[in-house]
Formats: C-alpha cells, sequence, structure tokens
C-alpha cells in the first residue's frame, strides 16, 4: 500500500520525474498514482518524505483454491482456456483445493455451464456492454477485487496477447510474483507451493521459479504445451453471476479500430506443418511452400529462416515465435536447437529431414531421414503430383 502524506507534500513534482513507469500524475498538485509498481524510485525522490510504501503482509493460509482466467474473444473461449482447465484440475487436486473461474464478457454467461464441465468447482461471471471490448484496464480492476475477495493460492492466465498485457497488471495490483510463458506446472508436493518451469536466457536453459510469500502465485501458460481437460456434461459446479461496480468499469484507453488477421492462417492451428529451417535456403522454401499446397499443409519455420527473409514471423515456431502441436510435424533443414524444439516437441508424429547425422533434431523425432532436404522435397513433389495423376 502506498500513502501520499499531503499535510507533507509540497507539489515539487520530483516523485513524478523519478517514477521509471510514468505512473504518477499531479493532480491539483498532489501526486495520483495509477498501476504503481511499487518500486520505491519515488520515495527516494520526496525531499518531504511525503510518500510511504506499506508492503502488503500476505497470510499464506488464508488463500485456498485455483483460478483460471477464462478469456474470451467474440463471445468463443479462447483455446487455451481448455488446456488451464485440464492443468487447473490437476493442481487444484494436488492440493486439495477448489478449482475457480473467472469470465468477464458481454452476453458470456452461456459458457459458465461449459466452463463447470470442463473441471471448474464454481464460475465467476461478470457482464456488461463495457466488458465487450478486451481492456486491460478494467479487466485488471475486476479480476483484482475478486482475487482479494476469494483468495486462491495460484491464478493462471493464458499466454495470449490480451493474458500477457492483463496478468502484469493484475500483479502489480496484488504486489505479487508473475512467472510469464511457462511450459511445465506443478506442486511442491511438501510446501505445497507452485512450482513453474519456463525457458530462460533463449531457451538454453529451463528455469523453475516459485513464489514462496506472495499470494496469488501467478503464471501465464503458452498455448499447446498442457493437456486440454476432458468435458463431462454431468459435472456439478456453482455458477455466480456478478455485477461489476461502475468505477471498476472506467477506461483511460478506446479501441477506435480493429484490423484481424485472418485466423485460418494462423500456423497454431494447423494439423499438418511442414516447416523449414536455414539449412534449406531460398530455393528450398520455395520448394517447401510447394510442397505444402500439395498436401494442403501450412508453412512453418525456424528463427534463422524468418531472419533470413524466406519465411514471415507469423510462420516462426519456437520460444520467439508460435507454440504448434499439429499431428504431423515436417522438419526440413532444421537442426534442432532447443530454441525450436520447445516450440513443437508435442506435436504426435516428428519427421525430420537433415543430411546431418547428428543433428539435434534426430532426438525428438518419430521418424528420420539423413540427406539433403532439398532433393527429398523435389523428389516428394515429383510423388505426390504423379500419385494425384494416377488418382485422377
Amino acid at each position: 500500500m502506498i500513502e501520499i502524506k499531503k499535510e507533507e507534500c509540497v507539489s515539487c513534482g520530483l516523485c513524478a520525474k523519478a517514477c521509471p513507469f510514468g505512473s504518477i500524475d499531479l493532480a491539483k498538485g498532489y501526486p495520483e498514482l495509477r498501476e504503481c509498481r511499487q518500486c520505491g524510485a519515488c520515495v527516494e525522490a520526496c525531499p518531504r518524505k511525503a510518500i510511504v510504501i506499506e508492503l502488503k503482509k500476505t497470510t499464506l493460509t488464508e488463500h485456498r483454491g485455483v483460478l483460471v482466467f477464462a478469456e474470451q474473444r467474440d463471445g468463443k473461449l479462447v483455446e487455451v482456456v481448455y488446456e488451464l482447465l485440464g492443468k487447473g484440475r490437476e493442481l487444484a487436486g494436488k492440493l486439495d483445493e477448489p478449482l475457480y473461474c473467472v469470465l468477464l464478457g458481454r452476453d458470456v454467461e452461456r459458457h459458465a455451464k461449459e466452463l463447470v464441465g470442463y473441471g471448474a468447482d464454481k464460475a465467476f461471471v461478470f457482464e456488461h456492454p463495457l466488458l465487450e471490448e478486451r481492456l486491460e484496464e478494467p479487466y485488471s480492476k475486476i479480476i483484482t477485487a475478486l482475487i482479494n475477495e476469494i483468495k486462491p493460492s495460484v491464478f493462471l492466465v493464458g499466454a495470449t496477447d490480451f493474458g500477457r498485457s492483463l496478468a502484469p497488471r493484475i500483479a502489480a495490483r496484488l504486489g505479487t510474483g508473475l512467472t510469464a510463458d511457462c511450459t511445465f506446472l506443478d506442486i511442491d508436493s511438501e510446501k505445497k507451493l507452485l512450482v513453474q518451469t519456463r525457458p530462460a536466457f533463449g531457451g538454453n536453459i529451463m528455469a523453475t521459479i516459485i513464489c514462496p510469500n506472495g499470494r496469488p502465485q501467478m503464471a501465464t501458460v503458452r498455448y499447446k504445451v498442457m493437456k486440454k481437460a476432458v468435458y463431462d456434461p454431468a459435472r456439478k459446479g456453482e455458477v455466480i453471476k456478478r455485477v461489476a461496480p461502475n468505477e471498476l468499469l472506467e477506461s483511460r484507453v478506446r479501441i477506435l479500430k480493429e484490423t484481424r488477421r485472418d485466423q485460418k492462417e494462423d500456423v497454431v492451428s494447423a494439423e499438418v506443418i511442414v516447416a523449414g529451417g536455414k539449412g534449406l535456403g531460398k530455393e528450398g522454401f520455395r520448394l517447401l511452400k510447394e510442397f505444402a499446397k500439395e498436401i494442403g499443409a501450412m508453412v512453418g519455420a525456424s528463427r534463422p529462416a524468418v531472419e533470413e527473409g524466406w519465411a514471415q514471423y507469423e510462420q516462426q515456431v519456437g520460444l520467439s515465435g508460435k507454440t504448434v502441436s499439429p499431428k504431423i510435424y515436417l522438419a526440413f533443414g532444421i537442426s534442432g536447437a532447443v530454441q525450436h524444439v520447445s516450440g513443437m516437441e508435442s506435436s504426435e508424429v516428428i519427421i525430420a529431414v537433415n543430411k546431418d547425422p547428428k543433428a539435434p533434431i534426430f532426438d525428438i523425432a518419430d521418424f528420420g531421414i539423413v540427406g539433403d532436404a532439398n532433393e527429398i522435397l523435389t523428389e516428394l513433389i515429383k510423388q505426390v503430383k504423379s500419385t494425384r495423376r494416377e488418382c485422377i
């Protein structure tokens, strides 16, 4: 908690200049704080000691339950929510605690029973016309108020574009920690702590992080890395509809225009991906795209291939790109660096083609071919076309 002692404040403005996040406004001469990270820069800058930070004391035993943010877009639940429910149900079972969901939007209550069927014991629903546009400020205020009320021990958010923007705001308001882009979650059976694993240092190591003092323990989770929950239509749970106070619905941001990508071209949703690496070369990517078109697959790429300009960023698979889990993943000329593998290792079947028999990609591949990727692509295109002619 931050306290402004107005009787000591001389309206010098030094606190606003010192704030590295631009979170201090001078309203009527006195500082007003918004989205404060409690870094303490303003406290050090104030010559009158008029700003005091009192760290929030968290009673860990008060917090019980796993809360999942059920993100929706255009009235439909985002796919990562089903994976969060699956993992949330598992974590809640190990903690012997309930699983909660929070859903915000306009006319979204119909999804609440679906959330219960996927494992939630309680689904909290906030509906309002102003929540149709997913704005971080009202969403973070409402969810923070709910967390302060129900006091969950764990809070999970999907690592979507919106989730990655929303989660840090909530963590800052709560004064707790946040681990971003987790690929593995578990419970320490002795300490009852959330064990959060994520790639670090460019994917060269996997960091395991715990939050022993703050609550809730917060994590954003990548899509396609957790097992999806199984739906049970007979499952019983409680749907709790809430009305958000008007002051929590206020936002300083308005959306003037929104331009959307064609979701059909999203490599994340593809069932078959034909991916290429730097080993293919520019001509090899031309063959790769032709082969993908012939078999009805999506084109993926490693980061080096994207940096060379042979593919678009939207096609990049790996830590700095997309996490995918198709039925079939064909890797041509990809060495298998951990940064790339972390984004596709959960694919059902991995087929690798590389001229280096010691390439790391073969360590995770179900089937491997040692040879020139361009020559093999040329032959595959020839065989597919020949087979199609025979069928006609």
